[in-house]
């Protein structure tokens, strides 16, 4: 005997979440998020051109002004879950706001420091600042625009920090020579002020009407639950790897040790070796708009080109580490400059692994968890060069060669994880197509 029908019929079964519309808001919105990460750029490498300042600033030797870069990666990649569980519990608008603010004291500390442990201080406090601002791009970039377009908007994103890095390089290097120190660093913590009205004014979250659901916060159990769900996924562990294994040549060559390899190593001047560091930021910006493309149209090209950054850089690498002249010729070390240039874009295809395996409650947890890939990898070769250097003498050859343990361990982690990924993405598309498919009773 059949049951009676129920007065109030139960709903039908609710439809995916439609992809986010995109537009001149969406460019406008993002566009003020992407302004925010280029000015936390600037600030993040301006001490790259103000290396010689510093220490005659402070009256410190190289190794307490190597400390300055690698305090403020230490900071940077220790905030990076945290900041992704921030993103993902207060939205964009107050991280990034909170970041403006810690990076903008931090730059006018630096200008005002009278100490070498206070300009420390504020380098410290600049990283923090500076870890919420990518992550926070990311998310606001997948709420804006639809997922097809999510590789090139990262690629786009990682091209402006590029051109955060050339402004710094370029525009701050010629006004700390016109300007002196303090006019420099206090003034350039202007544009810190501007990005906050910016971003007050005009940043929203997410479009009107595509709030997402709420997510029930429990402290420390949403926390655990938060990171340890986003780990489970081998897309983003898959990402971590990705981006530990391409970053970290690039970032330890133009961070600190590669004008000292060209000058001293390879006898160089000061000007031809800026030069060619100009070659590896000139490539990254290219590189990005061709990956982004790439990735963007054959969501199947992630994994060559990364593995191909990898080898390309492994092989040009070797090439100059065991050449056996005294100095390496010109085109090889332009080469390696051109492919240290794709080392960045190939970075950012981490996320692309990590976006489609987590919802949109967890994509901030996830970044973090795949940012903190290069950055350790970054802090422990520039570590590891400069211990094998004092070893050795002074022999770049020897130090050099320690990015070839960190890449083999990057790649048996990445073709480990490689074909779970793969796998698990075709499984979410199926349920993805059987759960949009509305059948009437």
């Amino acid at each position: 005997m059949s049951s009676p029908a129920s007065p109030h019929p139960a709903p039908p079964p609710a439809a995916p979440p439609a992809d986010p519309p995109g537009g001149r808001r969406a460019v406008l919105v993002w566009g003020v998020g992407v302004c925010v990460y280029l000015v936390a750029v600037v600030f993040r490498t301006s001490l790259g051109v103000a290396g010689l300042d510093a220490a005659d600033r402070f009256h410190v030797n190289a190794s307490a002004l190597s400390a300055f870069s690698i305090l403020q990666l230490l900071v940077y990649a220790g905030m990076q879950i945290p900041v992704g569980l921030m993103v993902d519990r207060l939205g964009t608008r107050r991280v990034l706001t909170l970041g403006i603010v810690l990076f903008t004291a931090g730059q006018l500390g630096f200008a005002l420091s009278p100490t070498y442990g206070m300009a420390l201080a504020a380098r410290a406090l600049l990283g923090c600042g500076d870890a919420m601002t990518f992550i926070a791009v990311l998310r606001l970039g997948s709420r804006w625009f639809p997922a097809r377009r999510g590789p090139l908007v990262v690629q786009v994103a990682g091209l402006f920090g590029v051109i955060g890095n050339l402004l710094s390089t370029i525009v701050l290097a010629r006004v700390l020579e016109d300007w002196g120190w303090t006019a420099t660093f206090a003034g350039s913590a202007g544009a810190g002020v501007v990005v906050l009205v910016l971003v007050l004014a005009f940043l929203k979250d997410h479009p009107e009407g595509a709030a997402p659901d709420p997510v029930p916060h429990a402290g420390a159990a949403y926390v655990r639950h938060q990171i340890a769900t986003a780990w489970r996924e081998p897309g983003t562990r898959l990402g971590l790897w990705v981006h530990f294994t391409t970053q970290f040549p690039a970032m330890v060559f133009l961070l600190l040790w590669g004008m000292p390899f060209l000058v001293e190593a390879q006898g160089l001047s000061r000007g031809r070796a800026g030069e060619l560091l100009t070659v590896v930021v000139l490539s990254n910006m290219v590189v990005s708009l061709v990956y982004g493309q790439l990735i963007a149209r054959h969501h199947r090209a992630r994994a060559p080109l990364a593995l191909g950054t990898i080898a390309a850089t492994a092989v040009v690498w070797a090439a100059i580490v065991a050449h056996p002249g005294a100095h390496a010729p010109m085109w090889l070390l332009v080469t390696l400059c051109l492919v240290l240039g794709a080392c960045g874009p190939a970075s950012m295809i981490g996320f692309d692994f990590a976006r489609p395996a987590n919802p949109p409650e967890r994509q901030g947890t996830a970044s973090g968890i795949v940012n903190i890939g290069g950055f350790t990898a970054s802090m422990t070769t520039l570590f590891a060069i400069g211990v094998l250097l004092d070893a050795t003498g002074g022999s770049y050859r020897v130090a050099f060669s320690s990015v070839f343990v960190l890449q083999a361990l990057g790649i048996t982690q990445i073709l480990r994880l490689r074909a779970r990924t793969a796998r698990r993405e075709r499984e979410r598309l199926v349920a993805s197509r059987v759960e949009a498919v509305h059948v009437p009773v």
